[in-house]
């Protein structure tokens, strides 16, 4: 299997790309500019000057782009849809790193975590604009995408204990009553679906246990 990290140099891409290594993936890191994993191999291109022959030698492409500043935050949509564009009618899967605030919270699928009178103001655009590019991928239907979403408390520094736990588009809580995983127990995670492919136009989520 050969598989390629787009924003590879990203804390989550770097944990992903790692995972991959360790489990002898053949894997190549997309950065816009000096690689900083530990992958050999290497495509030093931004997101939008990718073509199509760029990504069909790959058996899946991760997006792994993430973005906080008001003037950046719209690359997460736009990369979603530009890689979709590509990658449409292909066999290449498209794995996203989601966000958590669109997870929903009532059986009817009507209110997400981000509608939460509670919800942080900080994170509304950030979380806003996750929702626009799963909303776009929803309405792929010859693309094999899969959306992973993260527990609510991502833990960049947190441990990597080696478990998870598998849900879908609910908001779901571990025993202890807790929504958080780490960057790596969520690397874990998404090299495990990159492997199974279980989930091929679906939106699923993770968290630790």
């Amino acid at each position: 299997m050969k598989i390629a990290v787009v924003g590879a140099n990203g804390r989550t891409g770097n944990l992903i790309v790692e995972e991959a290594l360790n489990r002898g993936v053949d894997v190549t890191a997309i950065v816009r500019g000096e690689n900083k994993t530990n992958a050999s191999k290497v495509l030093i291109k931004d997101v939008f000057d990718l073509s199509k022959d760029d990504l069909v030698k790959f058996d899946v492409v991760v997006d792994a782009i993430g973005a906080w500043t008001e003037d950046s935050l719209n690359v997460i949509p736009d990369a979603v849809k530009y890689l979709a564009e590509i990658l449409e009618n292909t066999d290449v899967r498209l794995l996203v790193v989601g966000g958590a605030g669109s997870l929903y919270t009532d059986e009817e699928k009507t209110v997400t975590v981000a509608d939460a009178p509670d919800f942080p103001e900080i994170f509304k655009p950030v979380a806003s604009v996750h929702q626009s590019a799963l909303n776009h991928l929803r309405k792929q239907n010859n693309l094999k995408w899969t959306y992973v979403s993260p527990a609510a408390d991502y833990q960049a520094d947190g441990k990597r204990s080696g478990e998870y736990i598998l849900a879908g588009e609910y908001f779901t809580l571990n025993d202890r009553g807790e929504s958080v995983i780490s960057y790596a127990d969520y690397a874990i995670a998404m090299l495990d679906e990159i492997e199974s492919g279980n989930h091929i136009r679906e939106r699923i989520s993770v968290l630790g246990k």
